[in-house]
């Protein structure tokens, strides 16, 4: 995470992909395994923001990346170029594998509100890396709920924003991780919120698993991404967004992206 790219709410309450260039390349937030700091607490849990004194999560062995071909309904979001399927930044594809380029994030051309995604990514074998700095990355659900991409299989930062962790609100429920330079891969299924009358009256939920192993499930999301800061709901949200890819100044890979919008029970076939 980070603030190399971040989505902000902007005026009319249009949902607007800002990608924000700072001269710190792969900046961190310079808190520390250990720290605790000057930022708010967490509902229901006796920890703040961005804690380093949260325990790290349980390892878990895995067997690494789940590769699961797209299924007939899904929309296939790595084509032969980025500009195929994503807007923003012109990230490279050879053979298959996108990689993270400077100069900001990806957001995908198509909408969605309650989804099925699929993603395989991985953290290039030999870079240093170091807390949030060196193999970081971000997936944004509608472009605005970020779960953590990055090195957690030695690497260790704040809990609130390892890999697969819902940035800035709770970690995954154990850690899964493989070695840097394997593939591994998240399996997310996302509901959006439901707002009656300006008002949240269901949260959006998210369920993730990582490498074949369960590390959220139905997971109630406190509101959009922040960084050092609570997350709260706006007024305004809207009912589809696009996916986005963060760019923190390292060159994350991707593989065999796709995703599905999540159908109703009993929906009769289109025509």
């Amino acid at each position: 995470m980070g603030w190399r790219w971040m989505p902000l709410i902007m005026k009319s309450f249009s949902f607007t992909l800002v990608l924000a260039s700072f001269a710190a390349a792969g900046m961190a937030s310079g808190i520390e395994v250990g720290e605790k700091p000057k930022t708010p607490k967490l509902p229901g849990v006796p920890y703040v923001v961005h804690d380093g004194t949260r325990p790290q999560p349980v390892k878990v062995r895995s067997g690494g990346a789940v590769s699961t071909k797209p299924p007939g309904d899904a929309l296939v979001l790595i084509g032969e170029k980025s500009s195929d399927t994503w807007n923003g930044n012109n990230w490279p594809i050879v053979d298959g594998v996108m990689t993270v380029a400077r100069g900001g994030g990806v957001s995908s051309k198509a909408a969605f509100g309650d989804c099925q995604l699929h993603l395989e990514y991985r953290v290039p074998a030999g870079r240093k890396v170091k807390g949030q700095a060196g193999g970081n990355s971000g997936v944004f659900l509608m472009g605005l709920y970020e779960v953590q991409v990055g090195e957690s299989h030695t690497n260790q930062t704040y809990p609130d924003g390892q890999t697969a962790a819902l940035y800035g609100q709770s970690p995954p429920r154990v850690n899964p991780s493989t070695p840097q330079g394997e593939w591994q891969s998240f399996d997310i299924i996302f509901e959006a919120p439901d707002y009656e009358e300006g008002k949240v009256v269901s949260p959006a939920v998210i369920t993730v698993i990582h490498n074949g192993v369960l590390v959220h499930h139905r997971k109630a999301l406190l509101g959009p991404t922040r960084h050092k800061a609570l997350a709260t709901y706006p007024a305004k949200h809207p009912e589809k967004a696009p996916i986005s890819l963060q760019d923190h100044g390292d060159p994350i890979q991707y593989r065999n992206i796709w995703i599905r919008e999540l159908g109703a029970y009993d929906a009769a076939a289109k025509k």
